[in-house]
């Protein structure tokens, strides 16, 4: 079987199906340069944030930037638990498969 069927057959331990929405468990640095994926770190999967840790900026800026990644509205993307923590658990409806866009 090829990697990419064996990505979308399997999710990866960060990518969990809860009803109608996956959840992601992810590690955020902020006040990177630039957004992007680093790789897995602790079970989660690690982002840099190009966006400060200050006035909710970083977590604003981390749910618009994954509906981008994702195409889907910022509404379809919500944070559902780290508000002020590096780690996040974030929810989106209306993408079948995640972490292919991710990874």
């Amino acid at each position: 079987m090829p990697p990419s069927d064996l990505s979308v057959s399997r999710p990866p331990v960060w990518a969990q199906r809860h009803g109608a929405e996956w959840r992601l468990e992810l590690h955020v640095q902020p006040g990177a340069k630039l957004t992007v994926v680093v790789g897995e770190h602790g079970g989660r999967l690690k982002l840099k944030i190009a966006a400060p840790a200050v006035d909710n900026k970083a977590n604003a800026h981390l749910l618009a930037w994954l509906a981008a990644q994702w195409g889907v509205p910022k509404s379809k993307v919500r944070l559902v638990s780290g508000e002020t923590s590096r780690q996040k658990t974030v929810a989106v409806c209306g993408v079948e498969i995640p972490w292919r866009v991710l990874v």
